[in-house]
């Protein structure tokens, strides 16, 4: 069962991100932290897992170190870990896009379960929602994005590889079964031109 921890994770992360939307359209951005957590819940993930999946994006879009201190400070250690190995800059303005998710990459190769878990469940999240706005608009869901279409799937197909060479190794069914989820949803993308 969910406690309070979670409730004031929920209400943290709304303040945090109460003025930002989804790329590309209006979207409340608390709508994608909700669903990240939704599928950490639903594919095994504890308290901890599920608040990290709610804060995931905080450090990288909303203030750097200092908010991931805050996080370590009101919801514990453990969270904040999770959350530091879901950031790939936290830094403005953040370093070159292709070296930053390179390094992403090779980081989660080697990231801890619940790191593997909450990251995966964000990229099968955002994958998911960009299939769906390709079925609307066709290619032009790709400019919303820093990197061109062909290495934006390149790095889609790129998380699949890293996640199943560290989830081979972490014993997690949950995270399994995202990565088959996540590899689906590229093919998908990728078979679409």
């Amino acid at each position: 069962m969910l406690t309070q921890r979670f409730d004031d994770a929920l209400a943290f992360a709304h303040e945090l991100h109460r003025r930002q939307s989804r790329k590309g359209n209006d979207t409340p951005y608390i709508a994608h932290l909700l669903g990240v957590s939704s599928l950490v819940l639903e594919h095994g993930g504890d308290e901890d897992e599920a608040i990290a999946a709610l804060l995931h994006d905080a450090v990288e879009d909303q203030g750097g170190r200092p908010t991931g201190e805050a996080i370590a400070a009101r919801f514990g250690e453990r969270v904040a870990d999770i959350v530091w190995g879901c950031t790939d800059a936290e830094i403005i303005p953040k370093p070159p896009w292709e070296a930053r998710k390179q390094a992403y990459l090779d980081h989660l190769v080697h990231a801890p379960a619940s790191v593997l878990l909450v990251s995966s469940a964000d990229k099968l999240y955002n994958a998911r929602t960009i299939l769906s706005d390709h079925d609307e608009i066709g290619d032009r869901v790709f400019d919303r994005f820093s990197a061109s279409k062909s290495r934006t799937l390149w790095y889609y197909r790129g998380l699949v590889s890293a996640y199943r060479r560290a989830a081979h190794f972490k014993g997690h069914p949950g995270i399994a079964r995202l990565v088959r989820d996540l590899d689906a949803v590229v093919t998908a993308l990728e078979a679409r031109g």
